[in-house]
Order: C-alpha cells, then structure tokens, then sequence
C-alpha cells in the first residue's frame, strides 16, 4: 500500500465521519424544529385562554366603580328611610 492510497483512505474516512456527524446535526435541528412548532401551538393556546386573566384588570376597576355607586344608592336610601321616619315620628307624636 502506497502513502498515497493510505492518505485517500484516511482523507475518506475523515470525509465519513464529518457527513455522519453532519446527519446527526441536520436531524436533530429537524427534532428540535418539530419541538419549535408545538411549543408554538401550546404557547398560541396559552395565550387565548389567558387573556381573560389580564382583562381582569379592567374589569376589577369597573366592579369598583359599581361597589362605589351601590354603597352611594344605600346611603342615599338610608337617609330617606331616616327622614321618612323622623317625620312619621313628629307626626304621630
């Protein structure tokens, strides 16, 4: 065996392991972009059935709003009960 046939059998087995290597990348890039796009799906459906969650903000405020004019209803209905009251009162007395 010559030098020259021995350095085209090692330049071809570099050559073999280099393209082994290079398959064993192209399919874990093929794995890891099929792993991509479900987490894209999961993360898509996440984010639809979590948007109520940050609408709560807004509607908490209006909740609040409506808390403030139900309590400004029943003191104002509390002191026409009063008044109503006093003025049966005086009358009876």
């Amino acid at each position: 065996m010559t030098l020259w046939t021995l350095g085209f059998l090692a330049g071809l087995l570099v050559v073999l392991i280099v393209a082994t290597l290079l398959i064993g990348i192209l399919m874990q890039a093929r794995r890891i972009l099929g792993l991509a796009k479900t987490a894209s799906a999961v993360v898509a459906e996440i984010d639809t059935n979590t948007r109520s969650v940050w609408s709560l903000t807004a509607t908490n405020s209006v909740a609040k709003g409506l808390l403030d004019g139900a309590q400004a209803i029943d003191e104002n209905a509390a002191a026409i009960v009063q008044a109503v009251s006093h003025d049966q009162n005086d009358s009876a007395a």
